[in-house]
């Protein structure tokens, strides 16, 4: 993820610091450049890069996952698992990624 690197979240912004880094990683799956299967830094690497708390980089994870773009297997790491979800389109229940 070298565009990170590039971007920081805006602390004096209204919007959480959190949410930003959500809006980055998902802009970032949405734009492909995190494809499916894509391994994501570790939560660590990820707080640094993006100058933030690691509770921070955990609580987007979080949210990501719960938005069902992140899977994180243990031991494994935190993969991107799905294209962001068309908005209104609710006729998907029960499909699976490959």
């Amino acid at each position: 993820m070298a565009d990170q690197r590039e971007w920081r979240p805006d602390p004096t912004s209204h919007v959480y610091v959190y949410l930003q880094v959500v809006h980055h990683i998902s802009e970032q799956i949405r734009t492909g450049r995190l494809p499916v299967g894509a391994r994501l830094a570790g939560e660590r690497d990820l707080a640094e890069e993006y100058g933030v708390a690691v509770n921070t980089v955990r609580r987007a994870i979080r949210d990501l996952r719960d938005q069902g773009l992140l899977i994180t297997v243990p031991v494994k790491g935190t993969f991107v698992c799905a294209k962001e979800p068309a908005s209104g389109n609710s006729g998907n229940e029960g499909e699976t990624v490959d």
